[in-house]
């Protein structure tokens, strides 16, 4: 019974309305999962660092530190932890601000419980994915590695280099990244992003990928406002230069 606990994936539910985690807690507890909560920031990120739970349900607005904060700090001590925000329809600046400080994603409240769970299940598939690629066998050295331009992609050690120069970025980060320098000059969607990256499909609000993209150019790119690494197909989607 204990291994069968210590398989289960832990999810902490950060929110300062009781209702919200009392539902929450049940569905994802039916659903299989170990349930951690946290009703303000501080806690929430005290909880974070010391129990280092598989996915983070975070709530925006929150007493003593806000779920920005939060966000910022817990991404720091813990760059692969999959953060959806829980966010308000007025909330669209949050939202982006969110993104930017390194969340996966956010969903809107009401939101829908099924919506929520497939989001779940998609993150910790896609973490889950990658910790197989790293345990996996790494003899071959040259096919876990990408090169395309300046552009340096070491798969094994997730680690991204522009002109042989390190760039930190988020896990997120990186796989947008990989998928598309897996495809070089080939335009890719916004909304095959969302599939292929983030794992799920949905229909809604798609500067998930906008802001993402964002963040990885500001991160390669000399110039943002001319990159010559991440482009921008208007109207399509993005690619990587040859």
């Amino acid at each position: 019974m204990e291994e069968n606990l210590d398989n289960k994936k832990t999810i902490l539910i950060v929110d300062d309305e009781k209702p919200i985690v009392e539902i929450l807690m049940y569905n994802l507890q039916r659903e299989g999962y170990n349930t951690l909560e946290a009703n303000d920031g501080l806690e929430a990120v005290n909880i974070a660092l010391e129990k280092k739970p598989d996915l983070i349900l975070l709530d925006i607005m929150l007493p003593k530190m806000d779920g920005l904060a939060v966000c910022k700090r817990i991404r720091h001590s813990l760059p692969n932890v999959p953060i959806l925000m829980l966010t308000a329809k007025a909330e669209e600046i949050d939202k982006i601000l969110g993104l930017e400080l390194g969340a996966d994603d956010y969903i809107t409240k009401p939101f829908s419980v099924r919506e929520l769970m497939a989001r779940i299940k998609a993150n910790l598939r896609k973490i889950e994915a990658n910790n197989l690629k790293d345990d996996g066998n790494r003899d071959d050295l040259n096919s876990n590695v990408m090169q395309v331009g300046d552009l340096t992609l070491n798969l094994d050690k997730f680690e991204v280099k522009v002109k042989g120069q390190s760039v930190d970025l988020t896990l997120r980060e990186f796989e947008v990244l990989k998928y598309l320098a897996g495809q070089p000059g080939q335009v890719v969607t916004r909304e095959i992003l969302l599939e292929k990256v983030w794992g799920y499909e949905y229909y809604g609000d798609i500067r998930t990928v906008d802001v993402t993209v964002r963040r990885i150019r500001e991160k390669i790119e000399k110039d943002t406002s001319n990159p010559k690494i991440l482009i921008t197909k208007r109207g399509v989607g993005y690619y990587i230069a040859t």
